[in-house]
């Protein structure tokens, strides 16, 4: 079985539609401030617009999935909110153009699919805008408990983008039973997670963080959202992440360097 992204806005009629309700694959609605890195990422390509997630790792940069850059020519990132609807005195809204995706990056595998967005200007932290910290090797094993969140679709029928930030949780997987449903597509850079039901990601959710618990009110993201089955957001199947730990080298010679 094949995996799936979301790509470009001319082949999916929910890029920039009316949002919803609703949220990612059985997700609950954030609380305000509870996901400060949290970024809602807008992209600009030849071939149309679409959406991503993202997370602030510092106060200058984004870290999301390669194909969210993949070819951009811009990006409007929006921090500090939960929600995607106007009016939220929190939120700071940035435009850059500047971006880098992992070079070993394959569109069509989507091996190495991890990438950055620099902004034009550092951003001022507060209780709504915080960096998350990235995992050290080590910090993933199979049953780990972890969260993603995201603003997007809650099923497959349901087109456009949520109002509110979704979360849910969800458990690590060994990536030998991940290949149970996507073959040898699953390489040792990715992990798979599922769910008690059908939790998981969605279209725009990709490129959000994969987070776990460190200590009593600290987290680490372990992984950027990358793909979810063909088949539907609904199905029974694992969702993909990349490791974020195996390019932490990568990610900081770029942040300090770029």
């Amino acid at each position: 079985m094949n995996f799936y992204v979301f790509v470009l806005c001319t082949l999916f009629a929910s890029c920039y539609s009316k949002p919803n309700n609703v949220g990612i694959i059985g997700g609950k609605v954030a609380r305000v401030g509870e996901f400060p890195w949290q970024a809602a990422v807008y992209v600009d390509t030849a071939d149309g617009k679409f959406f991503c997630g993202g997370s602030l790792i510092n106060n200058q940069w984004i870290l999301t999935a390669g194909h969210c850059v993949y070819n951009a020519r811009l990006f409007t990132i929006h921090l500090g909110s939960i929600t995607l609807q106007a009016g939220d005195p929190n939120r700071v809204v940035l435009s850059t153009s500047t971006s880098v995706a992992f070079p070993n990056f394959d569109p069509l595998t989507l091996e190495h699919d991890i990438g950055l967005i620099k902004l034009h200007m550092k951003v001022e932290l507060s209780d709504y805008i915080q960096p998350i910290e990235l995992a050290d090797i080590g910090a993933i094993s199979e049953g780990s408990a972890a969260i993603i969140s995201g603003w997007g679709q809650t099923a497959d029928a349901t087109a456009g983008l949520s109002n509110n930030l979704q979360y849910t949780n969800v458990v690590v997987i060994s990536n030998n039973e991940c290949k149970q449903t996507y073959g040898d597509q699953i390489k040792n850079t990715m992990i798979c997670t599922a769910g008690n039901f059908n939790e998981g990601i969605c279209t725009g959710d990709t490129g959000g963080p994969l987070i776990r618990a460190k200590g009593a009110d600290n987290y680490v993201q372990i992984a950027v959202a990358g793909f979810f089955s063909q088949s539907g957001c609904e199905q029974l199947h694992p969702s993909g992440y990349i490791r974020t730990d195996l390019y932490k080298a990568w990610i900081q010679n770029v942040t300090e360097t770029m």
